[in-house]
């Protein structure tokens, strides 16, 4: 008997918090990265590169669709090992792998989770390697953005069939605004730094690029910021009874935590789309490049960064969301985890109150894009005015050559 226990391989040990934390983020990163950075390059940076020039077009797109590709293919791995942690025999490897399409709706899920994912790699790569004709650009980023957003959605779907159906489709149509704009985001914030390293566009066609591609992206921000916000109050109320959760709970600790760092990143976003684009505007509106090269090569790629590492934080914090602050505290006051509560009901009250925040967060976002572009105008025009008189007195100091004697025209 013991040589016939001896025989039998241990099973693995599980990974710690940490690194499932880490595998957890690693997988998060991938599956939103790649249908984010697609989305940025078919929104924001063609439409942009198109107003400079084919060549401009071609390097943009190449650059970000090599980085899509990565992230697609990186998340495999990622998926695998995020498999593997609910293994506790044999090869949790082996097992994550033979439990893809096994008959079972999460199996179903998790393979059509890696299957999307690399036929998204697969449908963008040609972009990557520059293979495929100019015609097909828009063709294969949308074919490319819906395989990854399905992947992306698969993390979400219900593997089993529920009582309340109405509640579940709800509820999942929630999440996958979430998830949805949030990659847009990550991935166009991702993509403005991979697109500011020096080298993807021309010192001459910085300034028609970048003036648009901000403003672009600004908008796709905004809506983002919108979707994300409504969506993350539904998530909120669901989970959340009342402020008080959020420090007696470990859930509500852990959300709070998570609310501060899109609160900063709100803002920072707020400081871009007030500050810094305006700024852009006016110095390539006076034909100063020298302010916009500053502002394009040094500022406004560590605010992107700053906001990106934010993002990349919230990717991390958001894994340990287990449970709900609601289940945790009747817990604790019970004195047993096994104790679940029934999700919430909504009334007529939390309808009028759902209705008034939407409304109340669409004319925010209406508003504040209405009035930055208008600064942006302003200063805009500002710049040119100035710059007319200084081209003036430019002209009318330079010299010039009479009758073979150079001389200045004030002269006599």
């Amino acid at each position: 008997m013991p040589t016939l226990l001896a025989a039998v391989p241990a099973a693995p040990p599980l990974p710690s918090p940490t690194a499932a934390t880490a595998i957890a983020w690693a997988t998060w990163l991938t599956l939103m990265g790649f249908p984010g950075l697609v989305a940025f390059a078919l929104v924001t940076a063609d439409p942009a590169a198109r107003r400079v020039d084919e060549g401009t077009r071609h390097a943009v797109t190449t650059r970000l669709s090599r980085c899509a590709v990565l992230l697609a293919v990186l998340a495999v791995p990622a998926v695998l090992a995020d498999l593997a942690q609910d293994a506790t025999t044999g090869s949790r490897y082996s097992a994550a792998w033979h439990s893809l399409y096994d008959g079972t709706g999460a199996g179903l899920l998790a393979g059509l989770e890696i299957t999307l994912v690399l036929l998204g790699a697969v449908l963008v790569a040609p972009l990557a390697v520059r293979a495929a004709p100019h015609r097909w650009r828009r063709g294969l980023l949308v074919a490319g953005l819906v395989a990854g957003a399905a992947a992306l959605a698969t993390t979400k779907l219900p593997a089993e069939a529920t009582d309340d159906l109405a509640r579940t489709c709800w509820k999942t149509a929630v999440w996958l605004v979430h998830l949805w704009f949030g990659a847009s985001w990550l991935g166009g914030l991702a993509g403005l730094l991979v697109l500011a390293v020096p080298g993807v566009i021309a010192p001459g066609d910085r300034g028609a690029f970048w003036s648009a591609a901000i403003r672009r992206f600004s908008a796709v921000a905004m809506t983002g910021v919108g979707a994300i916000a409504l969506s993350g109050l539904f998530l909120y109320w669901s989970h959340v009874d009342g402020p008080s959760q959020l420090l007696s709970t470990l859930y509500g600790r852990t959300l709070g935590v998570k609310i501060v760092l899109f609160g900063a990143l709100l803002l920072l976003g707020i400081a871009n789309q007030f500050w810094l684009h305006p700024r852009i505007e006016a110095a390539r509106a006076a034909g100063d490049t020298r302010p916009l090269r500053t502002l394009l090569l040094r500022r406004f790629p560590a605010v992107v960064a700053v906001e990106l590492v934010l993002i990349l934080a919230i990717l991390l914090v958001a894994p340990m969301l287990h449970g709900s602050a609601r289940e945790q505290a009747v817990q604790s006051a019970a004195g047993s985890t096994t104790v679940h509560l029934p999700d919430k009901q909504a009334g007529p009250l939390t309808w009028v109150l759902g209705s008034a925040e939407t409304l109340a967060v669409l004319a925010v976002l209406i508003a504040g894009y209405r009035v930055s572009g208008r600064i942006a105008r302003r200063r805009a025009e500002a710049a040119r005015r100035t710059a007319r008189p200084a081209a003036g007195r430019g002209a009318r100091d330079r010299p010039v050559v009479s009758g073979g004697t150079r001389r200045s025209r004030g002269s006599g």
